[in-house]
């Protein structure tokens, strides 16, 4: 679950400014809308609207996902940007020249579209920069994935595991992301071979698997698993990062292919068709998260956290 601020119920008003979690994520949100449960033993909801972004992107939540806008909460916001953001002047490994990736057109891992997707501030014409930037991704796809808030926890608690609690995930990991990919596959109504929907299928789950191999070494990791990456890249020369990571990984590309969509050139038709298939994938991993996800994480060495220091 979302780390927890306090024990005792925090409550918002209509109009509040407030950072909200959207995956691992803090964006900075404003509150529309207060909805109270019938049963006042349950938490209202708060519909934001997220700053920056289209009426589009706004939803209910529940408390836990929101915090006051206070200096202790805005302090963790820029923990969570600095933590997801690769190592700089350095190539990826495995990437030759060390030019980006295509792929790596934000920094960080697991960032979703949002205000830390634009230039920083203060730099000269910093503002109007970030408005031009903000302008130029409008006139992109607008797309949005529904991601369950079950998955949406986990992701939270893999954050918190990584960046708070210096532990990693266990690999290579059982299920890999192949594996995961092959049960899905195989668990989807058979459709007819050579068809259009067939096709269109076996498409999208092979583009998954290239997605995850081409940009897990440049946008999916924190900062403190780029050791763990090239060690085990050594270990495993021959393999693809889809043959040694598994489902937290996985899941993290998920929460991140809107904005990976979105410097695409399809029609909307196409990716409306990619959004559904991708959804249906989230839901399948949504089903039994705990077969595909590792517990307990393991706790990185001192020898570790020593060389992570420098990445």
């Amino acid at each position: 679950m979302p780390p927890t601020a306090s024990q005792k119920v925090v409550t918002y008003d209509v109009q509040e400014r407030v950072l909200c979690f959207h995956g691992p994520m803090l964006y900075e949100a404003k509150v529309l809308e207060v909805r109270k449960p019938e049963d006042k033993k349950e938490q209202p909801e708060y519909k934001v609207h997220y700053k920056g972004w289209k009426n589009t992107w706004d939803e209910f939540v529940p408390a836990d996902r929101l915090r006051k806008m206070n200096e202790e909460n805005l302090r963790m916001q820029k923990e969570l940007n600095d933590n997801s953001k690769p190592s700089k002047g350095k190539p990826s490994a495995g990437s030759g020249d060390g030019k980006k990736n295509k792929l790596n057109s934000k920094a960080g891992s697991e960032d979703l579209p949002g205000p830390n997707s634009l230039p920083p501030r203060g730099q000269k014409r910093g503002r109007e920069m970030e408005i031009e930037k903000e302008e130029d991704y409008m006139k992109r796809h607008d797309v949005k994935i529904a991601i369950p808030d079950l998955l949406k926890a986990y992701l939270v608690d893999d954050w918190e595991n990584v960046t708070k609690n210096q532990q990693l995930v266990p690999l290579p990991r059982e299920p890999t992301v192949a594996q995961i990919l092959d049960k899905y596959r195989a668990g989807v109504p058979k459709k007819r071979s050579g068809s259009a929907e067939a096709d269109i299928f076996d498409e999208i789950v092979a583009g998954l698997k290239l997605y995850f191999d081409k940009s897990l070494g440049t946008i999916l990791l924190y900062r403190f698993e780029r050791q763990q990456y090239l060690e085990i890249k050594k270990e495993h020369p021959g393999k693809e990062p889809s043959e040694i990571y598994g489902a937290e990984h996985l899941l993290r590309l998920c929460v991140s292919m809107p904005e990976l969509l979105a410097h695409t050139n399809m029609d909307s038709q196409a990716m409306s068709k990619l959004r559904d298939h991708i959804e249906e994938f989230v839901k399948f991993l949504a089903k039994n998260p705990e077969q595909y996800i590792a517990s307990p994480y393991e706790s990185a060495s001192p020898r570790y956290i020593d060389l992570s220091r420098g990445q």
